[in-house]
């Protein structure tokens, strides 16, 4: 297939995690040597030359480059959080609903999901899609990601720091204000905007995310169980997204963050006590994978149509 497809951004985590996913494969990768990185008008002309340029940049700079392309055929698939809840941009999640896939094969701007977003969204929208989850319930999402969540410069001074007073566990976005927020609250269909809780292990890749919900505020009727129910319906035909199976004989009671790395699947779980009612929805996957370079390979191949290997 003679594509031409243009990382602009190529040597931060994101950059460089989607070119080692996309070598050999049957696309001409176009990236800018050094001196020309930040050079304006040969970003410029990359971008207006591609038939595909993603964005594996700082907002900001996303943004920039957007405003840069003039070819009205260039398509662009942005791995920043600068155009999640834009007017015009095609949410990357291809297990969004049904009709996903379809939408994100035929845009011309896709806009990848956050890493937290794309495992929260996955737990939620299938339930207020469903009805089991009111679109107001008050909750509150607690994750860990690995240290590579915090980019490469965070990468490399973690790393340098090794042994030598870095964290073994660091909790933040504690004002309330994470840009994933409006994003989670968009695409889970909720109406009430959730309280989000992040945290960076020391370990390199990899999210757990956990949901704590309790039965007793969920519409009449609504289990663990048929929670569970709901969401192993939904992704029943699902390439990248598994439910884990909930066994009263072989209960759930430990999840490792790191289980999917270097893939780009995602496993949801739901673990429930049906003595006290509570119900605690859980993901795991690489935040490097679904949660970036995996999410844009997969929506390069629906763009292209293309038999892409999607790890």
């Amino acid at each position: 297939m003679d594509l031409n497809i243009f990382i602009d951004g190529d040597q931060g985590t994101t950059g460089l995690d989607l070119q080692n996913r996309l070598r050999g494969g049957e696309f001409r990768i176009r990236t800018l040597p050094a001196n020309l990185r930040k050079d304006a008008a040969a970003r410029r002309a990359a971008l207006n030359e591609s038939d595909i340029a993603i964005l594996c940049l700082p907002d900001a700079a996303a943004r920039d480059a957007v405003a840069m392309i003039e070819n009205p055929s260039v398509r662009v698939i942005d791995a920043s959080s600068a155009h999640r809840t834009s007017p015009g941009w095609v949410y990357g999640l291809p297990e969004l609903d049904a009709r996903q896939g379809d939408r994100i094969a035929s845009a011309l701007r896709v806009t990848n999901p956050g890493c937290y977003p794309t495992a929260a969204v996955a737990l939620l929208r299938p339930l207020t899609d469903a009805g089991l989850l009111p679109a107001d319930y008050p909750l509150v999402i607690h994750a860990v990601s690995g240290y590579s969540g915090q980019g490469r410069a965070g990468v490399e001074a973690y790393e340098a720091g090794a042994g030598a007073g870095a964290h073994s566990l660091k909790v933040y976005g504690l004002a309330l204000e994470h840009k994933h927020v409006p994003e989670i609250e968009t695409y889970a269909g909720l109406t009430e905007r959730p309280i989000f809780v992040p945290a960076y292990g020391s370990y390199r890749q990899g999210i757990v995310l956990t949901i704590g919900l309790h039965a007793r505020i969920l519409p009449v009727g609504v289990s663990g169980a048929r929670i569970h129910e709901c969401l192993v319906e939904r992704y029943r035909d699902a390439a990248h997204v598994r439910v884990m199976p909930m066994s009263s004989a072989a209960p759930m009671t430990e999840l490792d963050p790191q289980v999917h790395n270097g893939s780009n699947d995602m496993s949801l779980g739901v673990a429930w006590n049906e003595r006290s009612g509570q119900i605690v929805l859980s993901a795991v996957l690489d935040n490097l994978g679904k949660g970036a370079a995996g999410a844009a390979v997969q929506n390069l191949r629906l763009m292209t149509g293309a038999l892409l290997p999607v790890a």
